[in-house]
């Protein structure tokens, strides 16, 4: 399964060490053991795309919190936090890692934190701006469990997600306050290909960066859906030029032609302009074809 993780194309893989391994196998150390054996001896031209390689640790209640801590901060692998309740666990988190000394030479130990109960939702923002008071230590994304957060909170899950559309916003709103990635809930109906669909359009819409996935064939339709499409980009270059046309003039505002035939205009101003420069830059660092007017 290890060696089969490195065919994936998915921008980030993350091993997990808190769910998918067994009690016994955990009070031995052996999967942690295998997976630093692995990943250490692995050259990094065979890595996964951008060698970025995170770890599920197990949570901080556990025996096993600290040294999965240290082993993913040797290899300098992102550690995913998982049951974050407030700031208090991150203060661990530093603590370890300041005790052990480790991390990248070069910038600040990267941090995803999995928001998967009420009281982490509650602390959201606070966890969101956290950094350690050296600045070496910072979160870098946000990361939905929505399993468990709806086992924490009573939630009935539903096919249409409208009972969690608030947790989801609230995380988003978070993650953008403070520069984070926001990387939303796995879709567990991991078989039904066009509801892996409408659900990463839904989260893009709520303004996810991303997506998890527990299944290789989901990762496709994750990056296809999460960049901008041609109609978007036709648009959002099309607003550009205007505007720099409109500038010129010495006008702040203008009125663009509706899309699909329909008669009217809509009026195009700063934060119009702004929202289109966002999506021409997700569509250039995706490597898609910016229109020229």
């Amino acid at each position: 399964m290890l060696q089969k993780s490195l065919t994936t194309h998915a921008d980030t893989i993350i091993y997990d060490l808190e769910d998918s391994v067994a009690p016994s196998e955990k009070d031995k150390s052996a999967a942690r053991e295998r997976l630093s054996s692995f990943l250490l001896s692995t050259r990094p031209s065979e890595l996964p795309r951008s060698a970025r390689i995170a770890v599920r640790l197990n949570d901080i209640t556990t025996p096993f919190f600290e040294r999965d801590l240290v082993a993913a901060v040797r290899g300098i692998f992102v550690p995913v936090l998982p049951k974050v309740h407030s700031v208090d666990y991150l203060a661990r988190v530093a603590s370890v890692i300041g005790s052990y000394g480790g991390g990248p030479p070069d910038g600040p130990i990267e941090l995803v934190i999995s928001v998967e109960s009420a009281r982490s939702l509650w602390n959201v923002g606070s966890l969101a701006g956290w950094r350690d008071s050296g600045n070496k230590i910072a979160a870098s994304a946000l990361l939905f469990a929505a399993e468990d957060y709806c086992a924490d909170t009573s939630i009935v899950r539903t096919f249409t997600r409208q009972e969690l559309l608030y947790t989801r916003s609230q995380i988003v709103v978070a993650a953008k306050a403070f520069g984070l990635e926001a990387i939303d809930m796995v879709c567990v109906n991991y078989k039904d290909t066009a509801y892996l669909r409408e659900e990463c359009e839904d989260g893009r819409r709520l303004g996810f960066t991303g997506k998890q996935a527990i299944h290789p064939a989901q990762v496709d339709i994750i990056h296809e859906t999460f960049v901008p499409t041609e109609k978007e980009i036709y648009r959002a270059a099309k607003i550009v030029h205007q505007m720099e046309q409109t500038h010129a003039s010495e006008r702040g505002a203008v009125g663009l032609d509706l899309d699909d035939g329909k008669d009217g205009k809509e009026m195009i101003d700063a934060p119009m302009l702004k929202q289109a420069e966002n999506t021409l830059r997700t569509a250039r660092a995706a490597g898609l074809r910016i229109p020229e007017f």
